[in-house]
């Protein structure tokens, strides 16, 4: 990671760990970063929990757009530690095996097709077209897409922090993407360091 340990906490950042640690057991991935402002950390820690628990989607859409969004930022430590996560929510593997490598997901239910389009079309090319927009209210409605659409933005946030601050990898993890090799040329892979 580029950033160094922090050595004396604000009481601010010792809240923030704090409430990492009762709420999910350990201070990892973009948490760390977050630490460093916990004016910001702290909301967008919270928004980030409400992204996935409280959405107006089903777990497994929730988990699927977060998923898309680690593959398109090539956030391979988002993606590594909720792909499990995805799994148990229903998710088909192979399908995710296909996104993880870039290829398209083919995913069966139209449900994951439609949510993988429009999140794959805001990402890409910050609009979604009329059709899909259209058939995601008429799937999805009003309220779900509105949490869809601030999931994204909120997951891509966390993707930016562990990339941007290069926060490694777990030790034992294999880099889920073949074609991110580094973080940006000439650096050393994330489960290198």
């Amino acid at each position: 990671m580029r950033l160094t340990p922090l050595r004396d906490e604000s009481a601010e950042q010792a809240h923030l760990r704090a409430r990492l640690l009762r709420q999910r057991g350990g201070v990892h991935g973009p948490f760390e970063v977050l630490l460093r402002s916990p004016a910001l950390g702290d909301p967008l820690e919270r928004l980030s929990t409400s992204c996935l628990a409280e959405s107006a989607l089903p777990p497994r859409l929730r988990e699927l757009t977060l998923l898309t969004v680690a593959r398109l930022l090539d956030a391979q430590h988002s993606w590594l530690a909720h792909v499990e996560k995805g799994r148990a929510a229903g998710l088909d593997p192979a399908a995710l095996d296909r996104l993880a490598r870039g290829e398209d997901p083919g995913f069966v239910p139209r449900d994951e097709r439609l949510l993988h389009r429009f999140v794959h079309q805001a990402l890409t090319r910050h609009f979604v077209d009329d059709d899909t927009y259209a058939a995601a209210h008429g799937e999805f409605g009003e309220a779900a897409l509105v949490d869809l659409t601030v999931s994204l933005g909120t997951f891509a946030a966390l993707a930016l922090l562990l990339n941007v601050f290069q926060v490694d990898l777990p030790p034992d993890a294999t880099p889920p993407f073949p074609d991110v090799t580094a973080f940006p040329p000439g650096r050393r892979t994330p489960s290198s360091r």
